[in-house]
């Protein structure tokens, strides 16, 4: 599983120009799943999404999570996140989850998060989003529970 994490303001998704969701300060999560993840990967990614110290403490060091500083979590699905280009132009996705797995991995990574007492929204699974956010810092943190990167 791959996260791309950023410190936001606020973030935003619209689909067919509707909104679907948005959050006030806190992250935003791209979330990838790989064709082999499992629970344990779902686990470690949620643990190390809510304890990640990416916020400013009172000295202005990153010494807070989104836990400490109580902040909102926006989810967005993107299988592109196991895009390998290393090869040619056109992006291999042979390593990303088939959608039927990468949906229900994808839901309960945000069914954890939201019982874990956070204020969860989310984009709309498998469709063209436009997402809109405001990067504090800017703040951009990988992920990756087989710790490639």
């Amino acid at each position: 599983m791959r996260a791309v994490v950023q410190r936001v303001r606020d973030a935003s998704v619209i689909v067919s120009g509707r909104s679907v969701g948005s959050v006030a300060a806190g992250l935003l999560v791209y979330l990838g799943v790989g064709r082999n993840d499992t629970d344990k990967d779902l686990r470690l990614m949620c643990d190390k999404i809510v304890n990640l110290r990416i916020f400013p403490d009172e000295n202005g060091k990153m010494n807070r999570s989104v836990t400490d500083v109580r902040g909102e979590i926006m989810v967005v699905s993107q299988f592109t996140l196991f895009g390998d280009a290393r090869e040619g132009r056109r992006p291999s996705y042979i390593e990303a989850a088939p959608p039927e797995l990468a949906r229900s991995i994808y839901e309960k990574v945000v069914d954890m998060l939201r019982d874990a007492g956070f204020r969860v929204a989310t984009g709309e699974f498998q469709a063209a989003m436009e997402v809109t956010y405001t990067n504090l810092g800017p703040v951009t943190i990988l992920l990756d529970s087989e710790k490639r990167f």
